[in-house]
């Protein structure tokens, strides 16, 4: 059997390997894009950044053993009723057949519609030629200003990026605060991070045309009309699933224009399969198809994808957009539903706030924890928790301890009969994650007393 692979990244990678493991006399071809296999693209920022200078060390593998690699080899279309995909190679087309398809070809970035943006010194960041493009533009022509246009992940890590390479840097975020995947008391304190650290952040700002500038490279003007000289500007205002391939292959393309796909990763068309920032997800808690793009999703659903390639029958569980996030000092992380997104699901939300201590005080170095932890009032019912504090709390434990729970359709209350550890550098009898939950019951109990609406007590 012939077992084809369109994209070597996350999820095209993931499902090679896992159809090797399965079928070790199976026949892969990998069709790669470029010449980066496997290269982590979450990692471009601390390349740029200077904490990761080598950008070879990007790459999660440099061994593929059993799977063939075709690098610069492009799919220009696919024929699902023959089973085969038209390759471009080098500036010559062929055919290529298949008895098998995984289409896992990514996320492109959304393109705004900014008058100038593509001038020379504005630039996206998706690919590993988009980040060596950045890097040249540092390192040869010494930029003293940058403006980073969106307020999200890439947005905030490149901020930060840039600002630890000692350029003076501006944010614009359309958004009324930054990092809009978290409540916006949440967002208020990333924002409050970036300034203290030199970033001049503009919420609710959006960026309307890019000009030369005066005595700098370029000049970004806003929806204030307030203008902003600067030496680069990297665009960073989201992403869009690349299904493009699949859609005019015939498959059906579902929430957000992303490929439709069943949980066991199966397109509409027969005997494709495709997986990552390209499909839809398929979200645990609100039992509907979703988009989100996420690295760890991607390989999960890779890995199920290879697996179902080669005669497998296994499910993807779903996904609860589990994330973290590391501006400068303070890190914060998500999992589950927000209390505005269990409302719009149909759940009684209430969320609690509650601080505390990482670890017991009397132990040197704690740092206060801020977490809101949500349910649902009618049932109890776990339906997720956000945390921000400083990055030297095990922040990703904690939040992954919510994540495990509501996976297990755990209540609020089932979190305080976990049996966490605990040490007095690390933790205190109750994990803050327990005494959240012990505040939001307490919450509850108190509001139905006193016939209080349900909702967010901040």
């Amino acid at each position: 059997m012939h077992l084809v692979i369109v994209g070597g990244s996350d999820a095209g990678i993931s499902a090679a390997l896992r159809a090797r493991e399965i079928d070790p006399d199976i026949r892969i071809s990998l069709l790669l894009a470029d010449d980066f296999p496997n290269f982590s693209i979450c990692g471009l920022p601390y390349y740029l950044g200077g904490e990761t200078p080598d950008w070879h060390d990007l790459a999660h593998r440099t061994e593929f053993p059993g799977i063939d690699i075709l690098h610069r080899h492009r799919a220009l279309s696919i024929d699902a009723a023959a089973k085969t995909i038209e390759v471009e190679h080098d500036g010559r087309t062929g055919t290529m057949g298949y008895d098998r398809l995984v289409i896992a070809t990514g996320a492109a970035p959304a393109l705004p519609d900014i008058p100038g943006a593509e001038r020379d010194g504005v630039y996206l960041l998706q690919t590993m030629r988009d980040s060596f493009a950045i890097h040249r533009h540092l390192t040869e022509r010494a930029p003293r200003k940058a403006v980073v246009i969106g307020g999200g992940y890439i947005g905030l890590e490149m901020a930060e990026a840039l600002t630890t390479r000692g350029l003076d840097v501006t944010l614009l975020s359309r958004t009324p605060t930054v990092h809009p995947t978290v409540d916006a008391a949440f967002g208020g304190m990333v924002a409050d991070e970036l300034r203290g650290h030199g970033v001049r952040v503009e919420t609710g700002v959006g960026a309307t045309r890019i000009d030369r500038g005066a005595d700098t490279a370029l000049s970004v003007m806003d929806t204030t009309g307030a203008t902003h000289p600067t030496d680069l500007v990297i665009l960073a205002v989201g992403v869009r699933p690349a299904s493009d391939l699949a859609g005019a292959a015939g498959a059906r393309l579902g929430t957000r224009g992303a490929i439709a796909v069943n949980r066991r990763m199966e397109t509409s068309l027969p005997d494709v399969l495709a997986a990552g920032d390209c499909v839809e997800t398929y979200h645990r808690l609100l039992g509907e198809r979703v988009y989100i793009s996420l690295g760890t999703l991607s390989h999960k659903q890779g890995r199920v994808a290879g697996e179902n390639a080669v005669g497998g029958d296994r499910m993807f569980a779903g996904a609860l957009g589990t994330q973290s996030l590391k501006v400068f000092d303070l890190v914060i992380a998500r999992t589950g539903l927000l209390d505005g997104e269990a409302r719009d699901a149909g759940f009684d939300p209430f969320t609690v706030v509650f601080d505390a201590d990482d670890h017991k005080a009397y132990y040197p170095g704690s740092v206060r924890l801020h977490l809101r932890i949500t349910g649902d009032r009618n049932s109890g019912r776990l339906l997720g928790a956000q945390i921000l504090g400083r990055r030297t709390a095990e922040i990703s434990k904690r939040i992954d301890i919510v994540a495990t729970a509501l996976f297990q359709e755990a209540t609020v209350e089932d979190l305080n009969d976990l049996d966490l550890s605990y040490t007095p550098p690390l933790s205190s009898p109750w994990d803050p994650i327990q005494m959240a939950a012990q505040a939001w019951g307490t919450a509850v109990a108190m509001a139905a007393r006193s016939d209080v609406g349900c909702g967010d007590t901040s």
